[in-house]
């Protein structure tokens, strides 16, 4: 977080300049416009600004190399060989490379999510969250996105194939573009890749920002039903939300979770050994294995038993309590086998 006030930030009313360079684009620069759009003017003409067709926007922005126009913008990020936040330039490409805590290169990006990802975060939440989730929010956001981008901008890993990097690198104009149509309309197709690049990403950070608020309040929810849980083995969820998360990085003895598929049917989900990967803590009865209602009621003694799968790690009943006698069975039946 900024120790200043970063540009922009100071109020919300000052017109702003940012400025990126022209040329070929990268996830770098593109999310890093995102973030000052949702920072700054989420209001705002995303892709229009882009081409030139938004007049009545509080955020200009500029794709140029020209000394002057870098000189009399406000932002300028990923251009300008200067990194000088407090007066709003962000660029990565000097030899003293600005770092992270652990050593790591900064992209633009990551520059610009420093001071302004937080700003952003709160626009882009559907609904206001306090000071500790926007954070948590942030930091989240900061090393599952902007991390890679720093990566893959600096040469240290790439994002690979059909990652966002590789999709916006795709709405670039092909190399032969000038030489084909002309250079006025290489220019044309080269704005108008780098818009649709933006939209993509702002697209992809909005859903991403969203994913983790929510999960951050299923955090809360699982660890209320855990501490409620009579039998800590058993997790029982009254919503379905991911849970495998917070089981491992909390160290949860949880082994099977029970939680509804649907407004007729109730599963029990058995947790891996390891978190993402196959196999189960206690695999479901092996008589159990690929049986289906009727037969699936007799063997387990379940009356509204639905289903188990041949691979032992899901099964489910037509309600919640018959779930969690399925569950429960399933534990004696494996102490039984152990004894």
């Amino acid at each position: 977080m900024a120790e200043y006030t970063p540009v922009g930030l100071e109020n919300d009313t000052r017109p702003i300049t940012a400025l990126t360079h022209s040329g070929n684009f990268h996830a770098d620069e593109t999310l890093g416009y995102v973030i000052l759009h949702y920072a700054l003017a989420p209001h705002g003409d995303l892709k229009g600004r882009v081409l030139g067709e938004s007049a009545d926007d509080r955020l200009r922005f500029e794709r140029s190399r020209a000394p002057d126009r870098i000189g009399a913008a406000d932002i300028v990020f990923d251009v300008g060989a200067v990194n000088e936040p407090a007066r709003g330039r962000y660029d990565h490409h000097m030899k003293n490379k600005p770092l992270r805590d652990d050593g790591m290169p900064y992209s633009a990006a990551g520059l610009l999510w420093k001071d302004y990802g937080l700003a952003a975060v709160r626009h882009l939440v559907a609904t206001p969250v306090d000071d500790a989730t926007a954070e948590a929010i942030w930091r989240a956001i900061d090393g599952s996105l902007v991390v890679p981008v720093d990566q893959d901008d600096n040469g240290v890993a790439k994002m690979g194939k059909l990652s966002l990097a590789d999709i916006v690198s795709a709405c670039g104009p092909a190399w032969d573009t000038a030489e084909v149509y002309g250079v006025q309309e290489a220019k044309r197709r080269e704005a108008q890749g780098f818009a649709n690049a933006a939209g993509i990403v702002a697209a992809h950070l909005t859903h991403m920002v969203d994913r983790v608020r929510a999960s951050l309040k299923a955090a809360d929810r699982v660890v209320a039903a855990y501490e409620q849980a009579e039998d800590k083995r058993i997790l029982i969820m009254d919503t379905g939300m991911p849970t495998e998360k917070v089981i491992f990085e909390r160290d949860l003895p949880v082994v099977y979770v029970v939680s509804p598929a649907g407004p007729k049917q109730w599963n029990v989900k058995a947790v891996p050994p390891v978190r993402g990967d196959f196999g189960q803590r206690v695999s479901l009865p092996e008589a159990w294995g690929g049986l289906e209602t009727t037969a699936l009621a007799k063997v387990s003694g379940v009356a509204d038993a639905v289903f188990a799968h041949p691979a032992r790690f899901i099964c489910g009943a037509g309600s919640k309590e018959g779930a969690v006698t399925m569950a429960r069975r399933a534990l004696e039946i494996d102490a039984a086998s152990r004894a």
